[in-house]
């Protein structure tokens, strides 16, 4: 009995440490020599037959060297689901190709990252799915490279629950509001015309439309060479590109996004302020692009 007791408590401690440790942002996944269109599909192919659903793809700001696709899974789009603050921002997991020369660097988001990040109240209930969602991706991605090397900025859970960049900054749970529509279908109606005809050089990466639970989540590609992804990946630095494509949620009648100066800040945790006072518009331009979509 003693010696029964003894495994548990391993296992259990073995457990919290999985859990407690800390997440890097995103992982490099590996370096392939493949033009980019054949890296994508070759990535995609071991996403699918994996078990995930890929939900969308795109150029971030038309740049031809830099590639995201999008992509998900039936459980993770239900434990998303029952996070009433917005959970379902964290259904769409991404992997990142920037090319280099004749070669392309393909990375991904770190699901644990994003999931400690918006899945806050309640996390612990989820916390061994979400790890074997987590896991399962990585494994996936093993088909196409074998380094996973951390990079990007480390957190622990308890920072990245209570993730904000500052003093004074915003944190996950104040969403900017776009806009307040008469029903939800009148929002998905509103929002899917406007990306339809490219409003504000905007391109629709992926929507993931849930009519029972009055959801919706759309990846908005930002193509405007002023305000957009080709002024500030520049910037704050293009290996991060997993973080794109910035997102809408429709929740009932009300359209909000992720504050900048969260979301950003987020995905870039290593952006030191000199740099972020570079992109001081941007946060304001992206709410700006994305209101626009909802009017």
């Amino acid at each position: 009995m003693k010696r029964l007791l003894t495994i548990l408590s391993i296992v259990l401690i073995s457990q919290i440490n999985v859990f407690a440790q800390d997440q890097s942002a995103y992982f490099q996944v590996g370096t392939s020599n493949e033009s980019i269109d054949d890296a994508i599909n070759t990535v995609k192919t071991a996403l699918q037959n994996s078990g995930f659903n890929v939900i969308g793809e795109y150029q971030p700001g038309n740049l031809k060297n830099l590639a995201v696709v999008c992509y998900t899974r039936p459980d993770l789009e239900k434990i998303a689901l029952s996070f009433a603050d917005r959970g379902s921002l964290a259904a769409a997991l991404k992997v990142g190709f920037k090319k280099e020369g004749n070669s392309i660097k393909i990375s991904m988001n770190n699901p644990m990252y994003l999931f400690y990040a918006y899945f806050i109240e309640g996390v612990d209930k989820h916390e061994k799915e979400l790890a074997e969602i987590s896991e399962d991706a990585k494994n996936a991605l093993k088909k196409v490279g074998t380094e996973f090397k951390p990079f990007g900025g480390i957190l622990d859970k308890k920072k990245l629950q209570k993730y904000h960049y500052k003093i004074m900054m915003p944190y996950f749970e104040d969403a900017e509001k776009l806009n307040e529509f008469a029903s939800f279908e009148e929002g998905v109606k509103t929002i899917q015309n406007n990306l339809a005809t490219k409003k504000g050089d905007t391109k629709k990466v992926y929507e993931l439309i849930y009519p029972d639970k009055k959801v919706a989540v759309f990846g908005v590609g930002l193509l405007n060479a002023e305000d957009g992804e080709p002024k500030f990946l520049p910037i704050i630095g293009d290996e991060n590109v997993a973080a794109m494509p910035y997102e809408i949620i429709l929740q009932g009648k009300t359209a909000t996004m992720l504050p900048g100066k969260y979301r950003l800040a987020l995905s870039w945790p290593e952006l030191t302020m000199g740099t972020f006072m570079k992109i001081m518009s941007t946060p304001g331009d992206i709410n700006d692009t994305l209101e626009g979509l909802t009017k």
